[in-house]
């Protein structure tokens, strides 16, 4: 395969620091325009910054080896990482020259000019940029080696139909041992939800939850009288319910569209199991009985309209806070009855904390129930930093929509909440499921469908 000439934008940079490894044996090119705009991020505290510092100090190290202007052998059987500068006058007439993402793609058409039959590929993260590229008859493509799935279809829903004998239901609502055949039925997950379809009869169904093929289907758990005032309105807040007032399950995601209860539900159930002394699903896989004492509920939001930097905004960390936290507080307010003294006094009891995502970091939390709300603005790196916060006694919740994502460095296929269903649904202690419905009220389901 001949080799080809990659032209890195600051977005791929500031997405990936490791960016500069994934190319294999062909060369990269690094536009000084785009050191210049690293530079300016370097100083953020978040992932973003984290990817500036971590890509300079690559940078340093090959400069270490040779010199960047003249190019530098990124690593064994791995091209030459080379910084070139704009060449404006390659550039079309119609392009302003004083703007960073045209000097950059003035360098890649240098690049072109002087590489002769060889491709050059400049590669963004920028819709727009790619846009242009396309218009000018640059080659251009996304940065696309951090997502973990080709497209949101893809994503794991927690959720399968397994078509089976009648007999096998009959089995199964007779409170008899059910096993799936593996042959039969690959691929499922440790606590996937499974709706047993008869083969001579679609209509006569059982729902059930998956743990292995060595052991049998479980009944799901129906809070019939529902849980901190909230009882499941379809299926697959039943399944979310379960998986939320089950100990054993120390990591779940949820996710779905505006308005299918995933923060409600996950904020009832860790109320429910921090508060309260019901009687929960105690029972764990190896036959042994345990109830995890859960001493508080943390309910943290990332804070991205702000571009994560509330400092400027006048008052204390709770003032400063309080419009970004308003929808958690919203919830908490609906399910204690709208009483804003109990809410405060189990605030200041700190049975119930409230913080922003910022001052996660560097604490050790244990037993606790833990609700990160918008997860789908959470880099891959965030969500690791955020797990790793997790002591023992502890369970976390990870609540969001792919379709809303603020965050310009991720998109639904490398959101650290996509990463953390994607790479965590093989494991036993965490369970996973998608709400597909609206029931926040008649009106949302309406707007969220129609427009």
């Amino acid at each position: 395969m001949a080799k080809k000439t990659y032209v890195l934008d600051t977005s791929a940079c500031l997405t990936d620091a490791d960016c500069i490894f994934n190319f294999g044996n062909n060369d990269i090119v690094i536009p000084l325009k785009v050191l210049e705009e690293i530079d300016k991020h370097k100083k953020r505290q978040d992932s973003v910054g984290i990817n500036a510092r971590k890509i300079i100090r690559s940078f340093d190290e090959l400069r270490v080896k040779g010199s960047l202007q003249k190019g530098v052998r990124i690593g064994k059987g791995m091209g030459i990482l080379r910084v070139a500068s704009h060449n404006l006058e390659s550039l079309p007439l119609d392009l302003s020259k004083g703007i960073p993402d045209h000097e950059i793609i003035s360098t890649a058409l240098g690049e072109n000019e002087s590489n002769g039959n060889r491709k050059t590929i400049l590669v963004s993260r920028d819709i727009n940029m790619r846009v242009i590229c396309d218009s000018i008859g640059l080659i251009s493509e996304d940065y696309t080696e951090n997502e973990v799935i080709k497209k949101e279809s893809d994503l794991y829903t927690g959720f399968r139909s397994c078509l089976v004998d009648d007999q096998v239901v009959d089995s199964f609502y007779a409170n008899k041992e059910v096993f799936l055949d593996p042959e039969e039925h690959k691929g499922l997950k440790p606590n996937q939800f499974i709706m047993l379809v008869s083969s001579s009869n679609e209509k006569k169904t059982a729902l059930c939850r998956f743990y292995t093929y060595m052991k049998p289907l479980e009944e799901v758990m129906d809070y019939k009288d529902g849980i901190w005032g909230v009882r499941a309105r379809n299926k697959e807040q039943m399944f979310a319910l379960d998986l939320l007032m089950d100990p054993t399950i120390e990591v779940v995601s949820l996710v779905g569209k505006a308005g299918s209860g995933k923060t409600l539900m996950a904020i009832a159930a860790g109320l429910d199991q921090v508060l309260s002394n019901l009687n929960i699903k105690d029972k764990l896989k190896d036959d042994t009985y345990c109830r995890t004492p859960y001493k508080k509920l943390v309910v943290s939001r990332p804070v991205m309209p702000m571009g994560k930097d509330i400092g400027f905004l006048p008052g204390s960390l709770e003032e400063k806070m309080a419009p970004w936290l308003a929808p958690v507080q919203d919830n908490l307010k609906f399910l204690t009855g709208d009483d804003q003294t109990t809410l405060d006094d189990y605030m200041e009891r700190g049975q119930i904390e409230i913080e922003a995502l910022t001052y996660i970091r560097g604490r050790s939390i244990a037993n606790a129930f833990i609700v990160i709300d918008e997860a789908q603005n959470l880099t891959a790196h965030e969500i690791k930093t955020i797990l790793t916060r997790v002591g023992e006694g502890t369970k976390i919740v990870l609540t969001g929509d792919v379709e809303q994502i603020d965050n310009i460095y991720i998109n639904e296929m490398s959101s650290g909440l996509t990463h953390a269903v994607e790479k965590m649904k093989f494991n036993d202690i965490t369970g996973h499921i998608t709400l597909k419905k609206g029931e926040r009220s008649r009106v949302a389901t309406l707007a969220a469908k129609i427009l």
